[in-house]
Formats: C-alpha cells, structure tokens, sequence
C-alpha cells in the first residue's frame, strides 16, 4: 500500500492533471472519494466525479461536451450536501489521526476492568507451569473521570466493537535489578468485546516459564527480609491486533507496573493442628533417628488452584549471628498438597533428623549458650522460634530442575509456635535436708560464704503429648529463687556444678498423662538469703507454726538429657515447685538436753573465763546441719554474760556426741547489771538449780552472712543450762559439787569432799561463809574462812574449817544424836573463787548433803 493510500489526507495540495482512468483508478483506491463520486442522486442520475475539492473531474476532461453543466441552479444543493459530508468525514480522519489515539490510550487505561475468577495451576512441566487463567474482562466507562476521554473512547470502542490478538508472548523484567527476566507468559490468540458495559469471559491456558533463577531469589529473600519497599516489573510484548478480520497490524507494548511491599501478598497464616515426635528406623540402617509428623492448617483466600506434588525440604535453624550461615538440622518430605480457591490447606510433613551437626551444639563465642540454647530459650519460653525452610537441592525425580533451583535458593522463615512449660511441673519436694553454714575464712564473693543447702530433690514433670521418644535425665543444674508468702527468701546457686540425677519416663495409662519422674541429690548447693525479715518469718513458723510450711521455688533449670541424636544440655528451662518443710518439734529446746564434760580453761582475765568444753546435744528435727563457725551470745535475764562458738560441727539427726565448743564467760559485756545477772546464774548453777539462758545470734554470728545472724538474734531462744557431768557412781551425785562433809563435834571443825568439774585446771577457794542447816531450817553451825585452798581436779577434801556451833538450836541436838552415824543436811554459803586472774564470788545453796559426825 502507497503512502497515498495510507494517508489520503497529508497527499501533495499541487497535482498534475491526469488522464480519465487514471483518475477513476486511484478514486478506487480511496473509499471516502470512490463512495462520495458514486452515490446515486435523489433524482435518479449520478453525480459527476469530484476532485478533493470539489470540483467536476469531468469538467477539467476534454470529452466534458457530453456531460451536463456542473454548475446548474438546480444541482446546487446536492453538491452542497456532498461538499459538507466530505468535510465532516475529512475532519473526523484528522480528529481520529490526531486526538483518538491518545484518548482512546487514556480511556482503555481508566475503564478496564480485570476480576479474575480462578487461576488453576493444572500441570508442571519441565519448563515452567501450564496455568488456566479464566477471568471477566470489560471496559467501564464510569471509570473514567475526564467527560471528552469518555465519549471519545466510548465513541471509538463501539466503532471498533471488539479486538482480537494472535499468539503472545509476554516477558516480564526487573527494571531495578539489571533488568533480569522473571519470567515469561505464552498467551493463546483471544477476542474480547470493548464496547462500554459489554463483559468477556476470559478462559485460556498459558505456559509461564520462570526466567532466571538468581532475580527470583533476591526479591524473595529481600520480601522475606522485609527489606522490599517497592517492587517495579516491566512487561514486553509484540502483540498482534484484529478487528474481526481486519488486521491492525503488530504493536510492540511496555508497560511498567509498581507494587508496594505492603500490598503484595503475605504469607498466610497458618495454624499447627498436629506435632509428634517420635523414634523411627533408618531406612537401611540399623540405628534409630528423632521423626517428626507435622500437620499445617492455612487458608487459601485467593482463586488460585494448584495440585502441588511431594516435595522435599530442608529445616534449618539460624546460627549464632545474622550473618551466620544456617544450620541443616534436618530433612523434610511433604505429602502431595491440594490447594482450592477459598478454602483451608492441609500440609502434611515428615521429618527426619539422623544426628546433631557439631555447629548446633558448640557454644557461640564469647557466650555460654550455642544457637541449639537459643532456640530453646525461646521455644520454652512461649515464644515463637523461627526455623527456615528451604528446598533440597538434590530433586526427587519427578521435581523439574527450574523449581528445584527457585526453591533451594530461596529460605522462608516459619515462626514455629513455642512451648511453655511453665505448667508442665507437677510435684517438686525437698527431702533429707542437710544445711552448712558458711566457712569463716571465705572472702565475700566466694560461694563459700553462703551457707549451703543439700538434699534429695523429686520432681515430676508431665511430658506433653507429641514427645513419643525415649529421653533419660542424667544431671541438671539450676538458679532457683525462694519465696516464702510470695516474698523472696533468698537464692539458691547450682549453676557451677552439675548435680547427678536420673529419670524414670512413667506412660500415660487410663486417661493419665505420662509423666518423667526426675530425683537428684544436690550437694552443698549455696544459699544467699536476701530479705533477713523473711528469714525470720520462716523461722517462727518452723519453730511455733506446729505445721507444715511451702516454700515456693522457681528456678531455671539446665538438663543433660540422653536422646537416641545422643547427649544433648537442654538449657534454661523454667520450673517452679514448692519445698515443704517439716516444722521444728514444740518442745525442741527442751529436748536439746545439752551435757557439758571434759572442761579446759583455755585463758582467764579479771573479768572472764574462756573455757573448752565437750558437749553432748541431741537434734530432734528431721534436718543435719554442717557448721564451720557459729557465735552465739548468752543472756540472762536479759543482760549480755558470755558468748559460745562452735566450729567444724557435723549434727546429725537424733544424739549427737563429744562435739567441742568454746565459750567465754564474761558478765561485764553486760554492764553492772551483766555482772549481777551473771553471778547469780553462776550462783544458781553451781547450787544444782535448773537454770535457763537465752541465746541469740549477732550479726557476726556466721561471717560473711551479717543478715542471717541478724534474722535470727530477732527469736529469744530460751535453753536449759548445759549440764556439767562430774565424777561420780550414783546419777544424783554427778550433779553436786559438794560431795560428802564430815563435822567433829569436839574439834568443831568440818571438812567437805568436792567435785570440780575442771579436769585439767585448778580452782582456788579463797574465803568460806557458810552455815549448816537441818531441817531446811534448823541451824548447825557457821563457818568463817579466809584462808584460800586449792580445788585441783577430780575430788577434793578441804582443810578443816572451824565451826561455830548453834548450841541452843535443835539441828545442833540432832547432830549429837547422829554421833558416830550419818546426818542430811543443808548448805548456805557465800564463797570467794578464783581461776587464774578471774575473781568472783559466788552464793552456794546445797541441799541434802550426807554428812558423817564424829567426836
């Protein structure tokens, strides 16, 4: 076709003339013109021919003779006419050449309206995937906001009426990525109607052919990342237009197209339905590997299908920092997956891990936990712990290689559901409690400095539901926090050493959940008390509560468990219990019976005795404490007369025997009414009374513990004096020191045989006021000394000591008739005592004393 015939329109204005069938043949060859020169007259002739404007063609002929003239009055109006419809149909190829087009671009954009109805992916091949896209196309004109644009583009569809294309091929870039393909579309030849309003069901199979592999793994991986803001593709395609049998020629079309990252399609959430692990058989091996069954539940809430083969996976788990590479823990094989538009989709997976890589187990550097600690930090933790799931590389071998190399380039993050345990304790107890207090030579940091706590602990733990293996608890270690009435007691520290312990899995059996079984002896673990208030809360129960007491725990628990994958230390795993302790019996301290023996003065002053003793006590509570070094101070009536320490003690439960104590007797730390109070409880003692003191702690009581004596100094622990055990056969002999006395009537004199209860020192008696009693109230005699004599240990006779009798009292008429026989009798006295520089003088009161009488 001549550029004539293309654009009468833009044809040269000067011509030269031409001959006759030249004329009628390009005429022909324009259809407005050959239409116009053609068309009939009302009047039943022909118009003449015309030229473009308007004028007779045979008029210019030169055989024009024959014709009628052009110009008559009465042909004027039908020229008219044609001259008007010529010009209209003229000005309409300029406006259809010039502005239809652009409007027309405009109008298709605003008004077409695209609803998919279904995308079916009904068959993979090697190449891509052969898709069946059905769909309602239409052009809307409403759609369109400026009013000229609208009717134009009205006008001009319903001119055309519907379009069609031949085969297409559409490929599609990533202009912001070097421009590489994504992929590519082969369409089938479609028609579609695109007058205003009319709808085309659109149904057609096209193959879409993924482009390369490394431009789909970045914009995955960056979508995944969340580092895709925006996403720009630009579509290329050579694309034959027809109206109806009328070729339009081929178009080469580009479109750009923006998506916002927040506008793309997301992940679909999915709900876990079904979780099992369990022990299975290598195939071809004859060792065992941890299986997994995993069923997922989401919702397809697009009009896609898809018939989604068996494929196979890789779970990895990320490493110890962001840039590590992932770590391969296991394999994964789903079943085939039917996914329908609109509806829930079932994806069922199965699992194998056959050993734990070394990378998983190794500690992260300059840390104590490894990327297995942390995931199980937060699995445990309730929270979500992201696994990653990405294709293997090596195919099963239906899978097409292009979808093996998109899939094993691409790692999704699966936030996997956590698992908290925190409910899963059903029992903690604490039983064969043993305390040690802290060693006075520790520095303050040291762990030593704590007192420490062992016992036997029993745990029972329920196992949830898809944990179906073998698992075996071989040590733990801990930090626990006590609670006592919801107010924290102190810490108990077991993360330095592991505690042996072993498991016993019991199965669930008539509607009883299975549960594990744990005991483990925890040795000398420290015990820092933080609130002394507490403290002594705890201990007023023990001692007057006469009821069991709870102390809830809660501890964060370190495992070593043995699983078929081998040993694996499952860290932080949260626990919490309660410990119940017996309460301390109601007459405890009556049951002490404390028996003091074997006393050595080990240094004495003006004001005190240091003294080392051996005692005998027995422990009526159900626990054994070990004490390196105690202080206790002893009252009396409230006054300060001494202190007691003891140090490198072991006591066990019921009597314990021969345990060393130091003491230091020293009234004056009370004051002047220290010194009252502490002579008349010497006074009462050495008479044979049953004497009390109280004991309390002081802050120095356990070194480097300052709030555990201070907790405890706040309970008045009243005690019975501690026994002395002196030679004798007869039991009520061993407890008077006066032993036996013997008075001569006509020397009137008096001799006593003593008892001192120190074996290894000696005691000076200095001076004597005593008077003999009978009857408990019949005076004897009085006696006067000043003259000091030594009671060295084990048993002494006095010198003869004068004696001034009553001679006018009965007691002294029944010493005369006890002549040559024996005689009770009483005793009072006030007697001066020296030990060493120590000084004090003390009131006896002695009743019952055997006394002989001679001439």
């Amino acid at each position: 076709m001549s550029d004539s015939e293309r654009s009468p329109l833009l044809a040269p204005s000067s011509r030269e003339p031409a001959r006759h069938s030249e004329d009628a043949e390009s005429l022909e060859s324009t259809p407005l013109l050959s239409s116009s020169a053609a068309k009939p007259r009302y009047d039943g002739t022909q118009d003449e021919p015309h030229d473009v404007d308007g004028a007779s063609v045979a008029s210019r002929d030169a055989d024009a003779a024959s014709v009628k003239p052009a110009k008559s009055k009465h042909s004027r109006w039908p020229s008219f006419i044609a001259m008007i419809v010529l010009a209209i149909f003229a000005l309409s190829i300029i406006v259809v050449a010039f502005f239809v087009p652009a409007a027309v671009e405009e109008y298709a954009k605003q008004a077409l309206v695209l609803e998919p109805t279904n995308l079916a992916l009904e068959s993979i091949t090697t190449d891509g995937v052969r898709a069946r896209v059905q769909a309602n196309f239409r052009l809307d004109g409403q759609r369109v906001q400026n009013e000229h644009v609208r009717r134009v583009g009205r006008v001009a569809t319903w001119l055309v009426g519907k379009l069609g294309t031949e085969q297409t091929k559409i490929n599609v870039y990533l202009p912001d990525y070097d421009n590489i393909l994504l992929g590519t579309a082969g369409v089938p030849p479609l028609v579609v109607s695109i007058m205003d309003g009319h709808n085309t069901a659109v149904d057609f199979v096209a193959d879409l052919i993924p482009g390369e592999a490394e431009g789909i793994r970045m914009i995955a991986n960056e979508w995944l990342e969340g580092r895709l803001d925006l996403l720009r593709l630009r579509g290329k395609a050579d694309v034959q237009i027809k109206a109806g049998i009328i070729p339009l020629g081929t178009h080469s079309i580009s479109e750009s197209l923006t998506f916002e990252a927040n506008k793309l399609p997301q992940l679909p959430a999915y709900n876990i339905t079904k979780i099992n692990f369990q022990e299975e058989p290598i195939p071809g091996d004859s060792q065992k590997a941890m299986a997994a069954e995993v069923s997922i539940t989401a919702f397809n809430e697009y009009p896609v299908s898809i018939d989604i083969p068996k494929l196979g996976f890789e779970i990895l788990v990320p490493g110890c920092s962001p840039y590590d590479p992932f770590i391969l823990v296991a394999a994964a094989v789903t079943s085939p997956v039917a996914v329908r538009p609109r509806s829930d989709v079932v994806v069922t997976a199965h699992g194998l891990v056959r050993d734990l890589p070394e990378s998983l187990t190794r500690e992260c550097p300059g840390t104590e936990s490894s990327p297995l600690d942390l995931f199980f930090k937060k699995y445990m933790g309730g929270e979500a712990a992201t696994v990653y799931v990405r294709g293997q590389k090596q195919p099963a071998a239906d899978t097409p290689g292009w979808l093996t190399d998109i899939l094993s380039s691409i790692a999704v993050p699966v936030p996997f559901p956590g698992r908290s345990l925190d409910n899963l304790i059903r029992s903690f107890s604490l039983t064969d409690v043993h305390f040690t207090l802290p060693d006075p030579g520790a520095e303050p940091d040291d762990p030593d400095s704590n007192p420490k706590v062992s016992g036997t602990i029993l745990v029972l733990a329920a196992l949830p539901n898809e944990m179906n293996f073998t698992l075996d608890v071989t040590s733990v270690k801990a930090n626990a926090t006590v609670y006592y009435h919801s107010r924290e007691l102190g810490q108990l520290d077991l993360r330095d050493k592991w505690q042996n312990a072993n498991s016993t899995q019991i199965p669930a059996s008539n509607g009883e959940e299975a549960t594990l079984k744990i005991q483990s002896r925890m040795e000398d673990v420290p015990l820092n008390v933080t609130d002394s208030d507490v403290l002594t809360a705890v201990i007023q129960a023990l001692l007057f509560g006469g009821k069991d007491i709870l102390l809830d725990i809660k501890a964060v628990v370190d495992v070593k468990v043995e699983t078929i994958l081998g040993e694996l230390i499952v860290k932080d795993v949260p626990a919490e219990g309660k410990i119940p302790l017996k309460p301390l019996p109601r007459n405890m301290f009556g049951s002490i019976e404390p028996k003091v023996g074997n006393v050595d003065v080990t240094e004495t002053s003006p004001n005190s005795v240091s003294i080392k003793a051996i005692a005998n006590v027995t422990n009526p509570t159900p626990y054994t404490a070990h004490i390196p070094f105690i202080s206790i101070h002893i009252f009396s009536n409230g006054s300060l007369v001494g202190e007691a320490r003891a140090q490198n003690l072991d006591i066990k439960k019921g009597e314990n025997t021969d345990i060393t104590v130091s003491a230091t007797w020293n009234p004056s730390l009370g004051g002047e009414e220290g010194r009252v109070q502490g002579r008349n409880l010497l006074s009462q003692y050495l008479s044979g009374y049953n004497t009390t003191i109280t004991v309390k702690t002081h802050r120095g009581s356990i070194p480097g513990q300052p709030l555990i004596g201070e907790a405890l100094s706040r309970l008045n622990i009243t005690v019975a004096a501690p026994q002395l055990r002196l030679p004798g056969k007869d039991e009520d002999d061993r407890t008077h020191f006066i032993r036996d006395a013997t008075f001569h009537i006509f020397s009137s004199t008096a001799t006593f045989l003593l008892v001192s209860p120190l074996q290894h020192n000696t005691l000076y008696i200095d001076a004597v006021n005593a008077t003999a009693i009978y009857n408990h109230t019949e005076p004897i005699g009085r006696i006067e000394y000043d003259l000091p004599f030594a009671a060295p240990p084990g048993e002494t006779l006095t010198p003869k000591l004068p004696v001034e009798w009553s001679l006018d009292s009965v007691g002294y008429d029944r010493l005369k008739e006890a002549l040559g026989g024996r005689l009770r009798l009483d005793a009072k006295a006030t007697v001066a005592v020296r030990l060493g520089q120590w000084k004090e003088v003390v009131w006896y009161y002695g009743r019952g004393i055997g006394a002989s009488v001679r001439p």
